[in-house]
């Protein structure tokens, strides 16, 4: 499946950045446990290349896949393979200060804040919530902004990625710091919050009713 993936990019580079993300970050094995039992629409903010919603794919999950990335070049990576190979997967270019497209559903938001400032944040994670259907979860997966081991590689990736002639927002410095969020908004306003074994990862689900 990985080596399926990666080889529908164009490149050598490419190629190994897909098959490097896909082996080694368990977001997406994490995420497809989570969310293969609700099989609702799934948005994607920031979703780069479209690795999440091929994973997706090839794992058999078949409810519309969204993503949107204000990078033009990683759209259009994705949104070449997924009219060749991934019926029913969407890409876009948007900026996250937009209104969220797609029909409600499952909201995932990877290593996305980080390059938001307390309001930003505040204000996506707001409409993340609103996107969010009955039954549907939010996940989410951040890096603080400190000198953990964690942010480096994301600092490292970040590079690799540049080389391929990609670009990124403006890192801006954020509420969030090494010892978590300061006073942060919740994804999901009612309902139970989960926690992953990570640190920086968050799951929050939406009651399939609002009395309940």
């Amino acid at each position: 499946m990985i080596e399926r993936i990666a080889r529908r990019y164009e490149g050598r580079w490419l190629q190994g950045y897909a098959r490097g993300k896909l082996r080694s970050d368990p977001v997406f094995a994490a995420a497809f446990a989570l969310l293969k039992d609700a099989p609702l629409p799934v948005l994607d903010v920031g979703c780069g290349i479209g690795l999440f919603e091929f994973y997706l794919r090839e794992r058999g999950f078949t409810a519309p896949l969204a993503g949107f990335d204000f990078d033009a070049a990683k759209i259009a990576h994705a949104q070449r393979i997924a009219a060749a190979h991934y019926p029913g997967v969407d890409f876009s270019v948007a900026d996250t200060a937009h209104a969220l497209p797609g029909e409600a559903g499952h909201v995932v938001l990877f290593d996305v804040l980080h390059y938001l400032d307390a309001a930003a944040q505040r204000d996506l994670l707001e409409r993340a919530a609103d996107h969010v259907a009955p039954g549907g979860l939010c996940l989410i997966r951040e890096s603080p902004r400190d000198r953990s081991w964690r942010f480096r590689i994301t600092e490292i990736e970040e590079a690799l990625i540049r080389r391929a002639r990609f670009t990124f927002p403006r890192s801006r410095k954020s509420s969030r710091r090494s010892s978590g969020w300061a006073s942060p908004p919740r994804c999901v306003r009612s309902g139970a919050a989960r926690h992953s074994t990570a640190t920086s990862s968050s799951c929050a689900r939406r009651p399939a009713s609002l009395d309940t």
